[in-house]
């Protein structure tokens, strides 16, 4: 089940996690230096007083964000979309000849060509499960009798089979189905009363009604804010996330409903079969996309909402991920178009248990490799440690169990004002977290033209990532990806103090679950960057000699 509806249901039952009540903290905490304001932030000021001490000139750095969508209209947003100078907008013609029709500010490969768009989606593992119950039938096949090359495919039906009927708690699925209808009630009482389609808990804490099921929804919510230790849940979130569970537990009995073949109407077997989709790239579930891409880059100092954290980006909005787990050829396509129209980062707030086509994800990771991109992604919001549990997409390749050198996984940190240096949900690993970076109470555009908002997850640490990654080439644009990710990892600050384990009560360094043992910090990474570029004879994709033998003895 998922942690926000865990959380909503042990209100309902005995009581949520205890955890220290977050405080007013300031909306850009995630950018503050802890030395001079005490925050557990980026010392993004800092990194920007570094750079102009040396003089240095700035150069125009392209991020693609995979995600939900963009709001192309936002004023912080508008300035800084990625734009395809070789196409002409909106005349229907695929005028640079790259199999995209339109694709002026990217490509949205979860649309069809009448201009209709996927929204939700549904679980992967539901997905697998059927699938590989018509082929084997309800027994899974003894590991004895299975050959080689299927035993990875009945690992995976076994352990899809195990998700689907055996985890599945009837009683809460029974609860929810129960709370669902009443939830949708309130939800539109209070949409329409805040004249907010879309709301959070600080919405709510003054906001009166005299409408019984619009008071439930209310107390609902309030609840599981408080028991995540997050105002920034939202009431679309919410019914998301109930919805999805609910699709999830019918999959034991039905298979789930094909979301996306109706629409793209691709052949979903052929990886080859690319130029499928449409150039909407704003459909109608761009806050997550919006609210990631303002992290990154909304534009600086233009007295308008917030800073971005890179000053000189571009954001190229490929849209990959429903409300619903994203399909694998999707995201091998999302990260081919992303290298092929010039990205030099991706950052990629995305992730499921099942990757039933890895080899295709890791064949375009291989590809954005040997292009010299940086991929940054989400490690992930289950509290888990995933060195032993599974959250895809991995930088572990299938064929021979080598890890790509251009993938930084990214963990949520916070502040000891909002809850604590890890955050609560964030998944870890001491070997397959690379870095933690603020995810918690994070405060970006959201749609709406000129709206923003609060949201928490490892979704909004991984842009925090890819902005810092954006700002260290913006200033050093020799860097190579491999150089990019060293900087950032050796550049992290390790907190003086020890932290929770997620999910838990339980103290530990920082060191045991991450690889850096640390927290992002982009004057550290700035000033390590300088370093490192004096070396004028590094060769793209290469580390200095004097880097590796670094590497090496840590």
């Amino acid at each position: 089940m998922n942690k926000y509806l865990f959380g909503a249901v042990m209100f309902f039952t005995i009581s949520a996690f205890a955890q220290k009540i977050k405080e007013d903290i300031p909306k850009n905490w995630y950018q503050l230096d802890k030395a001079t304001t005490g925050y557990y932030g980026i010392s993004l000021d800092k990194a920007y007083a570094f750079v102009k001490t040396k003089n240095l000139k700035s150069k125009q750095v392209v991020v693609a964000v995979i995600d939900s969508g963009i709001d192309t209209l936002h004023e912080d947003l508008k300035p800084i979309l990625w734009t395809n100078s070789k196409e002409i907008p909106g005349n229907g013609i695929d005028d640079d000849n790259n199999g995209y029709i339109d694709d002026v500010h990217g490509w949205n490969f979860l649309g069809g060509k009448d201009g209709r768009n996927v929204k939700e989606d549904s679980y992967e593992g539901a997905r697998v499960y059927n699938a590989l119950k018509v082929k084997y039938g309800e027994e899974i096949p003894d590991d004895s009798t299975s050959t080689a090359s299927n035993k990875a495919e009945v690992a995976m039906y076994k352990k899809a089979k195990q998700k689907i009927v055996g985890d599945v708690d009837q009683a809460q699925i029974v609860f929810l189905k129960q709370l669902l209808p009443g939830f949708l009630k309130g939800d539109s009482v209070i949409a329409k009363e805040l004249s907010k389609e879309e709301y959070n808990c600080t919405d709510l804490e003054k906001y009166t009604t005299t409408d019984p099921n619009a008071r439930r929804t209310k107390l609902f919510l309030l609840q599981l804010c408080k028991g995540n230790n997050s105002d920034d849940l939202t009431n679309k979130q919410i019914i998301d996330e109930l919805q999805a569970d609910i699709r999830k537990a019918d999959a034991a009995d039905n298979a789930p409903k094909e979301y996306r073949k109706e629409i793209v109407q691709d052949d979903e077997t052929n990886i080859n079969d690319r130029f499928y989709g449409n150039a909407d790239i704003m459909a109608s579930t761009s806050f997550h996309g919006t609210h990631c891409s303002g992290i990154i880059a909304a534009v600086r100092d233009n007295d308008k909402g917030i800073n971005g954290i890179a000053d000189n980006v571009r954001i190229m909005m490929v849209r990959a991920v429903p409300d619903g787990d994203e399909h694998d050829k999707d995201i091998a396509n999302a990260i081919r178009y992303a290298v092929d129209n010039g990205a030099q980062i991706v950052s990629m707030s995305f992730g499921k248990e099942f990757s039933p086509n890895k080899s295709w994800v890791d064949d375009a990771v291989k590809y954005a490799e040997s292009k010299d991109v940086l991929l940054v992604q989400a490690a992930g919001n289950d509290a888990k440690n995933v060195d032993s549990s599974d959250n895809f997409p991995t930088p572990i390749y299938l064929d021979n169990g080598q890890k790509a050198t251009n993938w930084i996984t990214v963990g949520a940190s916070g502040d000891l004002k909002n809850g604590g240096i890890t955050a609560s949900f964030s998944n870890y690993g001491k070997k397959n977290v690379d870095v933690f970076a603020p995810g918690v109470q994070i405060y970006s555009t959201i749609p709406g033209g000129k709206n923003y908002g609060n949201a928490s997850g490892t979704s909004m640490a991984c842009p925090v990532v890819a902005g810092t990654a954006a700002f260290l080439l913006e200033y050093y644009p020799k860097l190579s990806a491999k150089q990019l990710k060293y900087i950032i990892e050796k550049s992290a600050v390790a907190p003086d103090i020890e932290v929770n384990i997620p999910g838990s009560t339980e103290k530990t360094h920082l060191s045991e679950l991450s690889k850096s043992g640390g927290l992002l910090n982009a004057y550290e990474a700035i000033k390590l960057a300088d370093t490192l570029i004096g070396d004028r004879k590094q060769t793209k994709g290469k580390l200095p000699k004097s880097i590796m033998i670094k590497n090496k003895q840590r």
